[in-house]
């Protein structure tokens, strides 16, 4: 809730819910763009929030499960005009990414086999490898940065999933286990079980007689493995949608995200095209739904006691190392990924140039999605 002793000027809900259908709309760059131009514009030029606030919901963000953005947004919502706040801020948030992804999946569809279409994504697919890679290059040193014990975390996570081409979720929760002994081996843990255990019962009210059940169970269960960037989704996904429920082949697998790249708003939107292939518009809204429900509901659910242990050492070591895992995932995932990807001379230099251009220069990556197109169209040999 709002802090009564904030600085922070007074806006009307219907005004904070008007930005973030703005923000939602034109919002591109990825989750670290979004989260600076939420600071911007809301704390330094309206003064809507208070910057204490900002802050705050921005480590509870890089700390909690979910996509970074989306979190951050709703948790915005929240300590301005509590769990209304918080629904309303989420959907305007969401809404828009996901409208245009909904269009770009029929389009697919009803378009996918033309050869005009599958030379686009001949050339984006291409992109988006070097796009990911850059992505996990830049979480790798803000989040692991000099500590050598997260650097080996990464690495095993990297290796697994290149090797298996899936994640492996237990060796998340050995990361951070690994993490915590190490660094902030407790006396006496404090007990977080209650707040979770709400999250999950909360869950568990949903039937999964049909198909669409089944993928709204599926995507929530995933959005609990999203920390910081919508990207580390990716490897999660991959094992699940591609190889154990067989939903999407590879080729649409890397399609998928390359959706995600040419619209706004949070990358983990993706998953609403996963959704429509396999079950139409239902089975995009359950994606959708599944994926973002976990984010609103930690919010709701734990965001009242997060101030209460936000300095805590045990769960900050904790999810500093699971959040290495998920960074080493990434990187394993661009293996995995480009080996479907990559596959002749001209994808790997779209590839190439991809990365060598975001690692040069502050190109919008919707830019380099459209050059990947172009480039596509030209070279493609069908």
């Amino acid at each position: 809730m709002e802090r009564t002793d904030s600085t922070a000027e007074r806006c009307s809900l219907w005004e904070l819910v008007a930005y973030f259908l703005r923000l939602g709309t034109l919002g591109f760059g990825g989750p670290i763009a979004l989260a600076g131009s939420m600071q911007r514009d809301l704390v330094e030029e309206r003064k809507w929030i208070d910057k204490q606030d900002y802050i705050e919901g921005l480590a509870f963000s890089q700390l909690a499960p979910g996509p970074l953005a989306a979190q951050l947004a709703i948790y915005l919502g929240y300590i301005r005009a509590g769990i209304l706040g918080a629904t309303l801020v989420g959907v305007s948030f969401v809404l828009p990414s996901f409208l245009m992804v909904l269009g770009l999946s029929a389009a697919y569809v009803k378009y996918g086999g033309l050869p005009w279409m599958q030379a686009l994504f001949y050339g984006i697919g291409a992109a988006v490898i070097g796009i990911i890679a850059r992505s996990a290059t830049k979480l790798a040193k803000t989040t692991l940065g000099k500590d050598k014990l997260l650097w080996v975390i990464a690495a095993v996570l990297a290796i697994s999933t290149a090797v298996t081409q899936r994640e492996i979720i237990w060796l998340f929760f050995a990361g951070g286990a690994v993490a915590l002994l190490v660094k902030a081996f407790p006396r006496k843990l404090p007990s977080a079980s209650a707040a979770s255990g709400k999250v999950f019962a909360l869950l568990g009210i949903f039937p999964a007689a049909a198909k669409s059940w089944e993928v709204l169970l599926f995507f929530a269960k995933a959005g609990f493995f999203v920390f910081g960037s919508g990207l580390a989704i990716v490897p999660f996904l991959h094992g699940g949608v591609v190889q154990d429920h067989h939903w999407l082949n590879e080729r649409q697998f890397i399609d998928a995200v390359a959706i995600a790249m040419i619209t706004p708003g949070p990358v983990v939107i993706t998953v609403a095209f996963f959704g429509f292939l396999v079950g139409g518009i239902y089975g995009a809204v359950a994606a959708a739904v599944g994926v973002f429900l976990p984010v609103y509901l930690m919010v709701i659910v734990v965001a009242p006691y997060y101030r209460r242990y936000s300095k805590n050492p045990h769960l900050n070591a904790f999810v500093r190392g699971v959040t290495a895992a998920a960074v080493g995932a990434i990187a394993g995932a661009v293996f995995v990924l480009g080996r479907h990807a990559i596959h002749d001379v001209p994808t790997s230099l779209i590839a190439l140039l991809s990365l060598s251009v975001l690692w040069r220069w502050r190109v919008p990556e919707p830019a380099i999605i459209v050059a990947a197109g172009i480039a596509g169209l030209i070279f493609y040999k069908g």
